[in-house]
């Protein structure tokens, strides 16, 4: 008997394939359960009492505990790993990435993609695609957008290369452009629920803070955690093709390093209440399951924001470093390139209540 082999199969886009301006709109809508809001807890020993604590969330003007801004990220961004980085070489980085609106249990969550940019890499073999990806809610409202640029493989080596186009992106979202809830008061903030002492006043530019915990990040957390997410890249799973790349085994997803800086980051940012924005963001080196992560934070600069007196905006540099405590790493980029053992540099935006309004 033949056997027939089927075409049925999608395996994946591949730098090529890639046109400048097409708009993807990717599979999978996604309701946002209570079991995703504990497992990523589970995950990531995220201490936030807004995404935990009713009472505290009702304290603030919610109806109720949103999800936490990175598992709501994290979701949005797996809708677009089948269509964009299934065949990634590697997730390059992030910028104006803007959270909207808050995510609540029960939501679904939808995203489309549009090309922005490409440009194929001197060796011919790869190339890089940028694109705006947004997410919107079960209400058609744009919860989440971001711009991210991935490497690709190319297929067909010989497939022309495509006009070299770099989008323009902001170094930052500006304090004008962030999104406050509507239902947001700091009036009602208290600081017993986080443990925190210090608001927005307290912070200065250019203070360091070198936060105290490490986590160390096993086979089986990162998997499940990729998994929650829907995240289907072949280079976070295959240990079987990994063992041939330059690699030799499997990468971890870099939002798993952004949440497990993010969780470690509590001492010190107990009062940060929500992320508004993500201006820029690096993944300096590969992460692999064993390595131990720790982080420290650079303040960058603290904003007053339009017409409101209860909450200001904290622009923050969250480094994450791996297999190194933060004292023992004195330099970013000692010579021009990431020192070898960071492996995240993010330039982010958070909320932090002010003084006199508890």
């Amino acid at each position: 008997m033949t056997t027939i082999t089927s075409g049925k199969i999608n395996s994946g886009r591949y730098f090529e394939h890639f046109r400048l301006g097409e708009v993807i709109q990717h599979a999978t809508p996604r309701t946002v359960t209570a079991g995703d809001a504990a497992l990523y807890i589970a995950l990531t020993g995220a201490r936030n009492p807004l995404h935990c604590s009713e009472p505290f969330a009702h304290a603030l003007g919610y109806a109720g505990s949103p999800v936490d801004d990175l598992l709501a990220f994290h979701i949005a961004f797996g809708k677009t790993v089948p269509d964009i980085s299934v065949n990634a070489v590697a997730n390059l980085g992030y910028a104006d990435v803007r959270f909207l609106l808050p995510v609540f249990i029960g939501d679904t969550l939808t995203t489309s993609s549009t090309v922005i940019g490409l440009k194929q890499n001197s060796n011919g073999k790869s190339g890089v695609v940028y694109v705006r990806s947004t997410t919107l809610n079960q209400n058609q409202q744009a919860v989440l957008t971001w711009v991210r640029w991935v490497m690709l493989h190319k297929k067909d080596q010989q497939a022309p290369a495509p006009e070299t186009v770099i989008p323009e992106l902001p170094t930052h979202v500006a304090a004008d452009n962030l999104s406050i809830p509507a239902e947001l008061s700091a009036q009602g903030f208290e600081a017993q629920s986080t443990g925190g002492q210090y608001y927005w006043e307290d912070y200065q530019a250019g203070e360091r803070i070198n936060h105290p915990s490490g986590m160390t990040i096993n086979d089986s957390d990162h998997s499940l955690a990729t998994r929650l997410y829907q995240n289907n890249a072949r280079l976070h799973f295959d240990q079987h093709m990994m063992k041939s790349s330059a690699f030799g085994t499997r990468l971890v997803y870099g939002g798993i390093v952004i949440s497990a800086c993010r969780s470690l980051s509590y001492e010190g940012l107990e009062n940060a209440l929500a992320i508004l924005a993500i201006n820029a963001g690096t993944h300096a080196n590969p992460c692999f399951a064993g390595d131990t992560i720790y982080s420290f934070t650079e303040v960058l600069d603290r904003w007053e924001l339009p017409k409101r007196n209860d909450a200001g905006a904290l622009r923050l540099r969250m480094v994450g470093i791996k297999n190194a405590t933060p004292a023992e790493i004195t330099e970013i980029r000692p010579a021009g390139n990431y020192h070898p053992n960071v492996v995240l540099d993010l330039d982010y935006t958070v909320l932090m209540p002010r003084k006199g309004n508890q």
